[in-house]
């Protein structure tokens, strides 16, 4: 509302009043960040408990064969998830990563095939997606230039008022291993194809610089290593070098596609590690977090 209207409004002042005297009256306040609790008890006044988000059960590593499925389906809409190349046997089933055998139904990764990268958006003022797209810039003359790097195949999801200006800023860009790709996702198929993805990339900065964002918790249920742009209390979330990086400028961004990806894909590689650490973190899932921790403290109120 602030920052629609202004700090100054009546409305805005008015709800800041409002919040501030009932937040103070209530017997359980929760919070999504210890910084939001500390901002809370400097500032209000008031108590709160962190209760961090957690993604939903359904946000999990996707198996291969559904992963042919979906890049099969979303390859009759978008040039991206399809083959580049046919098969010699018309039988098998081919998509940009992944083939399943003719004969044994077997689905395997392409060799030489692209890598996947994600990011999700509303497209608003939150997200700089020019960092993204001069990173990528800089990755392609990186292969250009004859480092040993894969070609990439970079989704954007979601729908939001600057879509069109950066789908504008991206149709002028002249790729020639890069692809970019700006889907409408059906719901069910959103968290398949974050379980897909080989890295995600967050551009999100909180206005408020004291919450987190939900599509990182969403990719880590996926086990997906994400780059996320560095803000306030990001490291609450994302743990430079240990599920993730975290970046300043697309400079950086660039630096730490070019180390991800290189010998792509190695299963000894930085990627594979940080993937490793998600899946070993045992991370609760949002029904586990409400009934082993909030649950408890709605009772004692």
């Amino acid at each position: 509302m602030g920052l629609v209207h202004g700090p100054s409004h009546c409305l805005v002042l008015l709800a800041k009043w409002y919040e501030k005297l009932c937040g103070r009256l209530s017997h359980l306040n929760l919070c999504v960040t210890n910084s939001m609790r500390e901002d809370l008890a400097e500032n209000w006044s008031i108590k709160a408990v962190t209760v961090y988000d957690k993604p939903a059960s359904f946000f999990k590593e996707t198996p291969l064969d559904l992963q042919h499925q979906l890049f099969m389906k979303l390859g009759c809409t978008y040039p991206a998830f399809k083959a580049r190349l046919e098969p010699l046997d018309l039988a098998t089933e081919r998509s940009a990563f992944t083939e399943r055998d003719a004969q044994s139904g077997v689905v395997t990764h392409l060799r030489g095939r692209p890598a996947l990268l994600i990011s999700s958006t509303s497209w608003t003022e939150d997200e700089d997606f020019s960092i993204l797209l001069t990173a990528l810039e800089k990755f392609e003359q990186l292969i250009l230039d004859g480092e040993s790097l894969p070609s990439l195949v970079c989704v954007i999801t979601g729908k939001g008022p600057l879509k069109e200006y950066y789908c504008s800023l991206i149709s002028q860009k002249c790729f020639h291993h890069i692809q970019v790709c700006t889907p409408w996702l059906e719901a069910e198929d959103y968290p398949l194809l974050l379980g897909s993805a080989d890295l995600g990339v967050c551009l999100h900065k909180s206005s408020s610089g004291l919450d987190l964002p939900m599509k990182v918790v969403d990719m880590f249920g996926c086990c997906l290593p994400v780059c996320a742009v560095n803000f306030r209390c990001l490291h609450e979330l994302v743990k430079h070098e240990e599920n993730g990086l975290v970046f300043e400028d697309a400079e950086e961004l660039a630096g730490q596609l070019q180390m991800l990806f290189s010998k792509f894909p190695d299963p000894a590689g930085k990627l594979n590690q940080f993937r490793k650490n998600l899946r070993e973190s045992e991370q609760l899932r949002w029904d586990e977090s409400w009934k082993q921790t909030v649950l408890p403290l709605v009772m004692d109120t």
